[in-house]
């Protein structure tokens, strides 16, 4: 496994994290024993990033997170978490100070921890702008001086978002998903701006939430149909290869030097050691030049959310 600096976290994340929102469910139903041997197989792979959130599985993902490090030595992962974000619905997100210094201890819990090592704002694209930087921003940075969390990021899927509250907070990572990967590349917009910042990079999504495998993507995934049928054109030639383009896909999203890891959701020990072995292996570039010229229709275009005065 391969490690990189997390911006100034003084951190070296594997490039490969785990992410947990299958553990609660995202994808399908969840077996928790296999969900365990998931998290426990990701330490035995040199994986040291967990990613997870209360939202996921309403807060089921983080009990098994919990579960499965328990006897676990703490030096051997970071656990990064989210705040703000608690279902689909308007009401279901929260970024008031109660509640996120309520959410971080509901969390530490939930997950077995004296400390969280990265609190994230969740999905800051659907919170008052106004609030998320004079009520939650703050009210984690008190978090801080307790011990209760090391280091603050947020999460959004449209990058303006991110860029925008990076000028006005200080912050130590961001994520964002579907935004480095074979069908949309528009995160390297921000890599300067970061690196010069000393913001980490957490990229999520490298398989585009499914569209880039054999499975495809779910029926809640919210790109447009012509999207999904050239992501399905991408599949379709990759198979006339015998090739996976799940495969090309991570290769692809790990490649980029400045991008400290990529997380991948799964709640398969034996989908998350094939990844781990993939990411070893060199790419092919000539399926890569020609996938990129299926996809090339619809790079980087994408579909948004959020509250209208944060886009």
């Amino acid at each position: 496994m391969k490690y990189r600096p997390l911006g100034k976290t003084g951190w070296k994340t594997s490039i490969l994290g785990l992410g947990a929102s299958p553990l609660g469910g995202a994808f399908g139903s969840v077996d928790e024993k296999a969900a365990i041997q998931t998290v426990q197989a990701a330490i035995d792979l040199g994986i040291n990033l967990i990613d997870v959130a209360p939202f996921y599985g309403s807060t089921r993902a983080e009990t098994i997170v919990g579960r499965a490090l328990k006897g676990i030595g703490r030096e051997k992962f970071f656990i990064a978490t989210k705040v703000g974000r608690y279902g689909s619905a308007p009401r279901d997100f929260d970024f008031s100070a109660a509640r996120v210094v309520a959410s971080v201890d509901e969390s530490l819990k939930r997950l077995r921890l004296s400390h969280i090592d990265l609190i994230q704002a969740h999905d800051v694209e659907f919170a008052p702008l106004d609030q998320l930087l004079e009520e939650t921003l703050p009210a984690l940075e008190r978090l801080k001086t307790t011990g209760k969390v090391r280091h603050i990021g947020i999460t959004a899927f449209p990058l303006e978002i991110l860029k925008l509250v990076s000028t006005k907070a200080r912050l130590d990572t961001v994520q964002s998903y579907c935004r480095y990967c074979l069908s949309d590349i528009t995160l390297v917009r921000l890599v300067s701006y970061l690196k010069g910042k000393k913001v980490g990079i957490i990229n999520a999504s490298p398989f585009a939430m499914g569209l880039l495998t054999d499975k495809g993507p779910p029926a809640w995934h919210p790109a447009p149909a012509n999207y999904r049928d050239v992501c399905a054109r991408a599949v379709e030639h990759c198979k006339k290869r015998k090739k996976d383009l799940a495969k090309l896909a991570l290769q692809f999203a790990v490649s980029h030097l400045e991008i400290a890891t990529t997380l991948v959701g799964t709640s398969s020990a034996k989908k998350l050691k094939s990844a781990a072995k993939w990411i070893e292996e060199p790419i092919d570039e000539g399926l890569l030049a020609e996938v990129q010229g299926v996809l090339k229709p619809i790079l980087n275009q994408s579909w948004l959310g959020g509250l209208e005065n944060n886009l």
